[in-house]
């Protein structure tokens, strides 16, 4: 099979994409299904609906990414991700929402992705349907807290600080993840490949928000994020590489 490749502000990009290493830090806080389901409805028409961790409350993930050496260069992220119930299965069980979350398998919707960077905005809208942005970061990765600050024209988007967790062991197994995308009423999946992890720590909790006055932040404002994180964690190093985009729906 050959592979496909997109032209990107002049580049060649050969597919898939990898990024031979990253890190990152994120924290994970319970949400209003309703309000979820109006944020994913509002983007598209699909069949994604928030996975339940308990009645009435699904998960979103909030996350800053440094990636330091991959096919789009370097450049910092912060994702808005929600995890949804994979379409192919339907409804899922409390139980089972947990399970997925405790291996890690759960599917996400990519509803926010600000980058610092014109290539990685360019090839994330055009390949994939990411819907990234150009924003200004101040990050931290390397203290015990780590840090993140971005922002967009002045306008501050959130700040979340995550505390040291406990070490989990490294791992060089594949794993396959779903990612979906929403823009200009297109929904994609994009298959994405966690190749390996090292340092990883995570803790129950252990973060703290501040949201600012950007009209992103008055979005997770109408989520009605839960006040504390459920959890937390950090990875010093992984790589990971994305396969080309499927469209599922478009509105």
């Amino acid at each position: 099979m050959t592979d496909s490749t997109h032209v990107v502000l002049g580049t060649r990009v050969t597919m898939p994409v990898d990024i031979r290493s990253a890190r990152c830090f994120m924290a994970g806080f319970s949400a209003s299904t309703s309000a979820v389901s109006r944020a994913i409805g509002e983007r598209g028409d699909s069949d994604l609906r928030p996975l339940q961790i308990r009645p009435g409350r699904t998960m979103c993930m909030l996350v800053f990414v440094d990636y330091v050496d991959g096919d789009l260069g370097p450049y910092n992220e912060f994702g808005v991700c929600f995890l949804v119930e994979d379409p192919a299965v339907g409804r899922t069980s409390t139980l089972r929402a947990l399970s997925s979350l405790v291996k890690g398998d759960a599917h996400a919707l990519i509803h926010e992705l600000p980058v610092d960077g014109d290539f990685t905005l360019a090839a994330g809208r055009g390949i994939w349907g990411f819907p990234k942005i150009l924003a200004d970061f101040d990050v931290d990765h390397s203290a015990a807290v780590k840090s993140g600050r971005v922002s967009e024209g002045g306008r501050l988007i959130a700040e979340l600080d995550v505390r040291r967790g406990i070490g989990v062991p490294d791992s060089s197994s594949e794993a396959v993840l779903q990612s979906y995308s929403q823009l200009d009423g297109v929904t994609r999946r994009t298959p994405w490949r966690l190749t390996s992890t090292t340092g990883t720590r995570t803790r129950l909790g252990g973060a703290t928000l501040r949201l600012g006055d950007h009209p992103i932040a008055d979005d997770l404002r109408r989520l009605r994020l839960s006040r504390h994180a459920l959890m937390s964690s950090s990875v010093a190093d992984l790589s990971m590489r994305f396969d080309d985009a499927v469209v599922v729906a478009r509105a």
